[in-house]
């Protein structure tokens, strides 16, 4: 039995493994288990659990498993508070994780189903969640805590395959090749994995099965919570198709809006649409979600990646910065920085935060969820000049700093590309990056930095960054 470490769970209280009704679903004991929410399926839920020795197409293809913490905040804060004897489930009461609950201040990272029911949504600031709720409960995030929560999943989740690729700190991918001596059927092997995780760890996770790592994760986001769903090639125009063309991976709501447009409301009308008609209108963004929307997505499964929680950078200005046209200097010089980091290590960042510190050493900080994840500059410079204004109290400042957590990988999506102006600085991003890596980063830099008293490229890498570095050095 894998416990997570003392010093987190304490006494880990043994939770019976949900038990199998003659019927096949399943039955979570007691305070752990969860009403039902997330998306329903097009058709007979329990379809997508049929046995795979019946698929021998699926088996040739390869299996690929996502696996997806239900709520994934809240739920590590519920287990944990109820393994340290609090009688209060986090998860069946209105309450999110996110923000300064004194102080009303940040977004929501984490709601909980009956949160839910009130409107609240993931990524709204908690000041707005607390006006459609005022009896919500509020809880500050502990990325600690999170993160060895994380790990422990991850340990459980390596005993059944080499292969596990953390996509996010609440979600990663595990490659089934090679492993049908062990356990022969993927089916089977996903229920002893959600039980061993709920039974061991105390929350739930969605397990989605395909043949790629798109189609994986779009199985596991069918319904929640607590779910097992496949969602095989032959599958998709039943399951998936359906489905409102907002819900497809990378589609988000600028893209949503010029597809619905053009009369593209499903899944299945994009699938549908010509591709021949779609690149010229939406450029590489365009091919690629129609790529995903028949199913289309080849990358492998990457292991052994240390996970990152965030990429920032701060300094500390040499004067006083007391107008606009100042500071937004000094966020783009830390935005090529950030930007720069995050390709470099193939990742994009989801949640953007921008600190501010005063001459009288106050600080504070003002943050939002970006409509999709990004490592573009000039998404991210935007994205910070927004956040900027909106927090700025005119008082002279002596430091800032730019933060994305949130991190998800790059390997198997291109990047967030709504247009062809964005899909040219894209690439002026990477042309850029491979220029500054060959002949050193102050070859190139930007014309408005010329007669400036600010550097081109600010800020630097902290310990923060990369947690428990040491100990993995």
């Amino acid at each position: 039995m894998l416990l997570l470490p003392e010093h987190m769970f304490g006494d880990i209280i043994k939770v019976r493994s949900p038990r199998q009704s003659a019927a096949g679903k399943e039955k979570v004991p007691g305070r752990h288990r969860m009403a039902k929410g997330g998306r329903g399926m097009c058709s007979n839920e329990r379809a997508g659990e049929r046995n795979l020795h019946a698929n021998g197409k699926a088996k040739k293809q390869g299996i690929v498993f996502h696996i997806d913490v239900n709520s994934a905040y809240l739920s590590w804060e519920a287990a944990y508070r109820i393994q340290h004897g609090d009688p209060l489930d986090l998860r069946n009461i209105p309450s999110i994780v996110g923000g300064n609950p004194a102080e009303r201040r940040g977004i929501v990272l984490a709601k909980s189903i009956p949160a839910k029911k009130f409107g609240i949504k993931t990524g709204e600031a908690v000041g707005a969640a607390l006006h459609k709720c005022p009896d919500l409960m509020v809880v500050k995030p502990r990325y600690t805590l999170y993160k060895e929560c994380s790990e422990a999943m991850i340990e459980v989740l390596k005993e059944y395959s080499p292969q596990i690729q953390q996509y996010s700190i609440d979600e990663c991918f595990l490659d089934y090749k090679g492993m049908k001596d062990h356990f022969p059927d993927p089916i089977t092997t996903a229920h002893k994995i959600k039980k061993r995780i709920f039974a061991e760890l105390g929350f739930t996770v969605n397990i989605g099965i395909s043949t790629n790592k798109l189609l994986a994760k779009m199985a596991s986001e069918l319904k929640k919570p607590d779910k097992i769903h496949t969602l095989f090639p032959e599958e998709v125009p039943d399951k998936m198709w359906c489905l409102p063309v907002e819900e497809l991976f990378m589609v988000g709501r600028a893209t949503a809006k010029k597809l619905h447009e053009r009369g593209i409301f499903t899944i299945r009308d994009l699938a549908r649409y010509d591709k021949s008609l779609i690149k010229p209108w939406l450029k590489s963004h365009g091919v690629m979600i129609w790529n995903y929307a028949n199913g289309i997505e080849c990358s492998p499964v990457k292991g052994d990646v240390i996970p990152i929680k965030g990429v920032g950078n701060s300094t500390t200005i040499p004067f006083d910065i007391c107008e606009s046209r100042k500071a937004h200097l000094v966020l783009l010089s830390l935005a090529e920085k950030v930007s720069a980091r995050l390709r470099q290590t193939d990742l994009l960042g989801e949640v953007l935060t921008v600190s501010l510190k005063t001459d009288e050493l106050d600080s504070y900080s003002h943050q939002k969820r970006l409509e999709l994840p990004t490592n573009c500059t000039d998404v991210i410079y935007q994205g910070a000049v927004q956040l900027f204004e909106e927090a700025w109290k005119q008082e002279p400042l002596r430091h800032l700093g730019i933060r994305l957590s949130e991190l998800c990988s790059s390997d198997f999506q291109q990047l967030t590309i709504h247009d062809g102006a964005l899909e040219k600085k894209t690439k002026m991003d990477q042309v850029v990056d491979q220029i500054r890596k060959r002949y050193g980063s102050k070859v190139l830099i930007r014309s408005c930095f010329l007669h400036a008293d600010i550097k081109p490229m600010s800020g630097g890498t902290t310990e923060e960054d990369y947690p428990m570095m040491s100990s993995v050095l």
